[in-house]
């Protein structure tokens, strides 16, 4: 059945989100809930299904633009594109996720194919002054690893999994296509590709053959990185799925850590330059000056000529952030902005007010105090 919530909303992105985002949000969730990780939990399994239903429209340009203007009625029928994923069943939406984390085969020594692992994602914070020179951070994050107890197997240590009766071992069973006109292989839905089925489970891992397991590594984020970009550390993701390697051999999947820098109080990034509104008094700006600029070095001292207008451009060059891959640094580029005092003494009205009479500009009278209101309403 398919999901009725706003599919935004379900993988917990905005309408903006781009491509990248919306894929990082569906890998995030879709590990969460995956039901090798919530056996026998229905609502784990549903949350699943829905984040898939979900990436399958947003991911498809064509079907997210539908959707945006017609919502769930535009992808069920308006004459194009019409949703199909009411006819996806379970062993579409996995294809679908090893597509996207990397499970199935892959590659080892020689070009040789064999059983690959699932990549994970986890997420680290910098702050923006980390971005100059890079930065060593700890992350931990949890993956399925191989059940010391049972070395894979799933079965009860001193029993042996029996071969399956469905696919005789073969993991793979023959399905009759549309009218008999041709088969699909597909895995077999009794032992779930294993070939095998196991009577008494290890007590560990509950058959699974795979325990959740926490781990802890230290990774070096590189000088100039942008929010959102990802450090891949190889081989720190899962091992192969039990049905296609039980003991775990072959390639593991890749850690994806995903940097998020906390946004910064005074600067906003911009590429490899650094945007900054600089505060500066009327007469400054008037007269010119020599004002003291932060950077994320230290100070730097920045020539105002006379006559600066408010919003004017001045670049300080290289004091931005360094580019990942040249390793140039990018501009500070600040921005006057001209503060006007709220609050005068009555020496700095009168001179402002001589310099309004050199101007032949109109200026509001000088107020009276207020027990001179008083004689005045009174006559005198």
């Amino acid at each position: 059945m398919p999901t009725t919530r706003d599919y935004y909303e379900v993988l917990s992105v905005e309408r903006t989100a781009d491509g990248d985002e919306i894929k990082r949000s569906y890998r995030r969730l879709a590990m969460k809930y995956h039901p090798d990780r919530n056996p026998g939990d229905e609502a784990a399994e549903a949350a699943f299904k829905e984040c898939a239903e979900a990436y399958e429209v947003l991911s498809d340009p064509q079907k997210r633009q539908i959707y945006d203007q017609y919502g769930h009625e535009g992808l069920r029928g308006r004459g194009a594109a019409a949703h199909d994923f009411t006819r996806m069943n379970t062993e579409d939406i996995f294809s679908m996720f090893n597509d996207i984390f990397g499970g199935g085969m892959g590659r080892g020594r020689g070009g040789r194919r064999v059983a690959r692992g699932y990549d994970l994602e986890t997420e680290v914070t910098i702050e923006l002054s980390d971005v100059l020179n890079g930065a060593e951070r700890d992350v931990e994050f949890k993956r399925l690893d191989v059940c010391n107890t049972c070395t894979g197997t799933g079965a009860k240590p001193g029993s042996t999994p029996e071969t399956c009766q469905t696919c005789g071992g073969q993991g793979k069973v023959q399905q009759a296509g549309l009218g008999g006109m041709f088969r699909m292989v597909t895995a077999c839905p009794n032992c779930r590709g294993r070939g095998t089925i196991i009577k008494d489970k290890c007590e560990t891992c509950k058959g699974k053959g795979r325990v959740s397991k926490s781990r802890s590594l230290s990774v070096r984020i590189p000088a100039g990185i942008q929010d959102g970009q990802v450090v891949r550390i190889q081989g720190e993701g899962e091992p192969p799925a039990p049905e296609l390697s039980p003991s775990g051999e072959g390639v593991r999947g890749d850690l994806h850590v995903v940097v998020r820098i906390k946004e910064h109080q005074l600067y906003e990034r911009e590429g490899d330059h650094l945007v900054f509104e600089m505060p500066i008094g009327f007469s400054q700006a008037a007269l010119g000056a020599e004002i003291e600029v932060p950077t994320l070095e230290g100070k730097h001292t920045l020539k105002i000529p006379a006559g600066t207008q408010h919003g004017e451009l001045f670049r300080i060059r290289e004091q931005g952030t360094p580019n990942l891959r040249s390793g140039r640094r990018g501009d500070l580029v600040v921005i006057t902005k001209i503060e006007i005092p709220k609050k005068l003494t009555k020496a700095q009205q009168k001179l402002l007010r001589d310099f309004a009479a050199t101007e032949d500009k109109s200026v509001l009278p000088e107020s009276h105090g207020f027990l001179d209101k008083i004689r005045d309403m009174l006559g005198g």
